[in-house]
């Protein structure tokens, strides 16, 4: 999902953006899954039934290739485990690297249900209505993170990227991915070793304006 940035309020030093999280939620009338990166918390609107059908879509073909450890849902956190955290984001879909173990759960107990983003083999993007944030602040922070692919179906452009080979910059802002595979929507997207390619012809027609 991609959503418009709320600006963030001036935090104390010792404040953790998860915190800041929790009083977004906290505050809504209605539920909501906030996000932050790049020093905002996002709300991210409200996916639709067609967002979620074709990121299940996606999900589907992985499983069905053989990719047992695909998912949707969980929260990942990106920051060292003693200190603040830098990223908080909840992918589309995404590939696991491993199931979580004991450890990983401890993880996620001490960050009030959040996940370490180093679990992440592969996430996953359907662009809604503020694609630029899928485009932007989220590419880098997946490359930022070392997340090795990041694949991003662009329904307002008409494309499919995967990118891979992510570079981590000193400076997070230049975090990038050093391959990039671009096709038009409708046609197969090779994804690298060890995934199969994803057909998107089930895409073409379905843009929206979410």
């Amino acid at each position: 999902m991609s959503a418009d940035p709320i600006t963030e309020p001036s935090m104390l030093p010792q404040q953790d953006p998860i915190d800041l999280l929790i009083a977004f939620e906290e505050a809504s009338e209605v539920p909501i899954r906030p996000e932050y990166f790049e020093g905002m918390g996002i709300v991210p609107p409200q996916p639709d039934d067609e967002h979620n059908d074709e990121a299940f879509e996606l999900c589907f073909q992985l499983r069905l290739a053989g990719v047992r450890l695909v998912g949707l849902g969980n929260g990942y956190r990106a920051g060292p485990r003693g200190g603040r955290s830098t990223a908080l984001v909840i992918p589309d879909f995404y590939v696991r690297r491993r199931r979580p173990t004991e450890l990983d759960e401890s993880y996620r107990k001490a960050h009030k249900g959040w996940y370490s983003i180093e679990l992440l083999a592969l996430v996953g993007e359907v662009t809604s209505s503020n694609h630029e944030t899928d485009t932007g602040p989220k590419y880098r922070t997946y490359a930022a993170a070392g997340v090795p692919v990041y694949v991003l179906l662009h329904r307002q452009d008409g494309k499919a990227y995967a990118y891979s080979d992510p570079v981590q910059e000193e400076d997070p802002a230049k975090a990038h991915y050093a391959t990039k595979v671009e096709v038009e929507l409708g046609h197969p997207l090779p994804l690298p070793e060890p995934y199969p390619k994803l057909d998107t012809a089930f895409l073409v027609g379905e843009q929206s304006e979410e």
